[in-house]
């Protein structure tokens, strides 16, 4: 048999199936474990391997599919089967495997295992039983769950045994090998240069004395904390069950420990998780697998080498004299201080209403006010959301960490990670436009909206600078980056039907000096009167840059027999016009890019076809109770209203609006009168226009027209004096003429 070649009957690598060799690693993409066995390091009796045919779920479709899993060396192996003619495998096959050590547990019928497709460290991987069905169980890892399922309940038994002392085996000679020879090294070149220039003896024998003895002590520390290292991933699977039961034990009752350390009698091992609720548990597990994934199942120092650890928690874990830090008492003190970044912690969801809504069609508005100015027509609350278009404006930047990243990537050189980044920021702020079927209010003049978000690292401003025609202008600051513009809607109704057309510039401009320009595309609102509400984006978008690169954008129209609606596709070009990179998604779910050779060979026919595609964003997980607004996690907490931060807030903010207020509180009635005195109120905006008013934080740009935030706010924030700012939202109509004349 050549070197390398499988077994037959084992998806392990033959040199180690049979004994030999020691070193060579199983990892990802080799054949198997060559971890050193018993009788490679002390000259014991080798461990004996143990492989079988199981169940192991794939997806939906496919279902359950039978699968060859080994056991070598603390790692689970597992490939497809290779059918074969005959039903059973042949039997010398099994003699040789029998012959090898290897332990068959049940009988693998309609074939043999072929390369392996995936492997499980078992040292980091926790076991649980299935409590209505006794042939089936998991093997819980970090990151994924395998549900797997035998031929018998007795051979459940078995493989959970063999998991379990194969963890331990792996456990327990799972140490740093203590070989003196693997440090060795030579400083024949050194001495050999310090004869030809002409250094004495010794001084050279000085010399690699000094050398030999800092590396002996370079290499006693290494090795220390390569066994701090194995002895603290080898604590996880304790330590992560213990924060699992911890946080179960707050809602349920408390839940049995694991890794105990013994068998009944009966034979059922109980070192692994039983903490499932219900025969379901792969559902509520960490996703589940399919063959035709790509696996990522990595060993110890693989897996902890990339964590997504914050760097305190990584410095921590590195500096440790010993694995006695507890994993879970790290991960609370991270989440301690991620909580104590923001100022309160954000609801997630809004108030019960105290009245039951009535529905109003909104052709009986139409109809009824057949001939009339609509201007002046007031539409109920029942088509407002209980946002402001001030409040709009920050939802685009629910996602403002792709600027983080922007900002990061361009800081280390690689301006075209920046750009793409800064492509997919503008085409999240769509996302959140998805099934939202009522319109915001429309803020009255001077009307402004603050967002301090400490835990997001931005604080946005934004106020209505004009009312015909309605403008409004933001500014916003974040970590290494300042984003700002204006926009004003042109609206055009057609019936079933309404486009708007934004007008306006939005700027970005990073800490370096670095500058992005781009306009929105445009919206159409369908089905206002028969059918159900939704919207979509058309049109393209010029992403201008002042150094290098430059990005166009195309927002798919959709047709009435689209079968693939929303989709986004653009082009980075550099400075010399050369295709350097593709982007291909959707607005209101994800966007990728393609960069390199690779880019200039994608045309918008096999776009999402194209695989190798590095991911860029992602949609957010929509919140459990979205109510009939159907708004996110962020939009939620954008007019949250606490003690605190009321009595620093200007009277211009829109979280102050009455009929906004009443609304999102459910008290439509008082919603609804309060709206009219507004809108009643606020046509005297136009007068205030003509007599000289001016917005209160913002100012025209000269060169490009575009209002640009003159700052003051955040300072008379800190010191509560709102010089200039009258309670737009009062009853007495004098402050807003007083307004006119600032």
């Amino acid at each position: 048999m050549r070197a390398r070649e499988m077994h037959p009957l084992c998806c392990l690598v033959a040199d180690c199936a049979l004994g030999g060799g020691g070193g060579g690693g199983g990892g990802e993409g080799g054949g198997g474990d060559c971890s050193p066995t018993k009788a490679a390091v002390g000259g014991e009796e080798e461990v004996v391997a143990v492989a079988g045919v199981l169940y192991k779920w794939t997806n939906i479709g496919k279902g359950w599919r039978p699968r060859w899993f080994a056991i070598r060396g603390g790692v689970l192996a597992y490939s497809k089967i290779r059918r074969r003619v005959a039903a059973e495998p042949p039997p010398e096959a099994a003699a040789a495997a029998a012959a090898n050590g290897v332990r068959l547990i049940g009988v693998p019928r309609g074939g043999v295992g072929d390369q392996p497709i995936g492997f499980v460290p078992l040292k980091i991987s926790s076991f649980s039983e299935s409590k209505s069905d006794d042939k089936r169980f998991y093997i819980i890892t970090p990151t994924k769950t395998l549900q797997l399922r035998t031929g018998s309940a007795k051979d459940r038994v078995a493989w959970i045994e063999a998991l379990v002392s194969a963890r331990s085996e792996y456990s327990l000679n799972g140490g740093v090998p203590c070989d003196q020879n693997e440090g060795s090294f030579s400083t024949e070149k050194l001495r050999n240069r310090l004869h030809a220039e002409g250094v004495g003896e010794a001084t050279i024998k000085d010399c690699e004395q000094i050398i030999h003895s800092e590396f002996s002590q370079y290499h006693t520390q290494m090795k220390q904390r390569c066994e701090d290292y194995l002895n603290f991933i080898g604590s996880l699977p304790r330590e992560l069950e213990v924060v699992n039961s911890g946080d179960a034990s707050a809602i349920e009752k408390p839940q049995s420990e694991l890794f105990k350390h013994d068998c009944s009698s009966s034979g059922k091992c109980s070192e692994y998780s039983n903490t499932e609720s219900s025969d379901d548990a792969g559902k509520q597990e960490v996703g589940q697998l399919s063959d035709e994934d790509e696996f990522h199942f990595y060993d110890t120092r693989q897996s902890f080498s990339d964590t997504a650890a914050s760097p305190d928690l990584k410095m921590r874990c590195s500096n440790s004299g010993s694995g006695a830090h507890k994993f879970g008492e790290l991960l609370a003190i991270d989440k301690t201080n991620e909580y104590l970044l923001s100022s309160s912690k954000r609801r997630s969801e809004l108030p019960v209403p105290i009245e039951k809504e009535k529905g109003v069609s909104l052709w009986s508005m139409i109809k009824d006010n057949v001939g009339k100015d609509l201007t002046r027509v007031c539409l109920p609350v029942y088509f407002n959301e209980p946002l402001s278009s001030l409040q709009k404006c920050f939802e685009d930047l629910e996602y403002s960490n792709l600027l983080d990243r922007a900002y990061e990537y361009g800081s280390r050189g690689n301006g075209l990670m920046r750009i793409l980044y800064v492509a997919a920021f503008a085409v999240s702020g769509y996302a959140s436009t998805d099934s939202r079927p009522c319109k915001p209010f429309n803020p009255l003049l001077g009307e402004t909206y603050e967002a301090d978000y400490p835990e997001k690292g931005i604080r946005f401003f934004s106020e209505k600078v004009s009312h015909h025609p309605m403008v409004m202008a933001c500014h916003c600051e974040g970590k290494g980056w300042k984003f700002w513009g204006d926009s004003n809607l042109k609206s055009k109704f057609w019936g079933q039907s309404i486009q708007l057309d934004p007008s306006g510039v939005l700027t970005l401009q990073f800490d370096d000096g670095e500058t992005f320009q781009w306009s929105k595309v445009t919206t159409t609102i369908n089905n206002l009167i028969i059918g159900r509400v939704y919207c979509h984006h058309h049109g393209t978008m010029n992403i201008s840059g002042n150094r290098q690169y430059s990005c166009k954008l195309t927002f798919k129209e959709q047709s009435f027999l689209d079968r693939n609606p929303r989709q986004v596709q653009g082009l980075v070009t550099d400075a010399n016009g050369t295709k350097v990179a593709f982007l291909m998604g959707k607005w209101d779910e994800s966007m990728s890019c393609i960069i390199g050779d690779d880019a200039s060979k994608v045309n918008s026919r096999n776009a999402n076809q194209s695989t190798g595609a590095t991911l860029l964003w992602e949609k957010n997980v929509p919140p459990a109770n979205p109510t009939r607004y159907n708004l996110s996690s962020f939009a939620i907490t954008l007019n949250e209203l606490t003690p605190g931060l009321k009595e620093k807030l200007p009277p211009t903010d829109s979280r102050l609006r009455p009929d906004q207020r009443h609304l999102e509180n459910g008290e439509y009635e008082k919603a609804n009168s309060e709206k009219l005195r507004l809108e009643t109120r606020q046509r005297m905006a136009r007068k205030m226009q003509e007599s000289g008013w001016k917005p209160r934080w913002f100012q025209r740009d000269t060169e490009d027209g575009t209002f640009r935030y003159v700052g003051g706010y955040w300072e008379a924030r800190e010191q509560r004096k709102w010089v200039g700012c009258n309670d737009i939202f009062g009853n007495n109509v004098s402050t807003l003429c007083t307004s006119a004349s600032i």
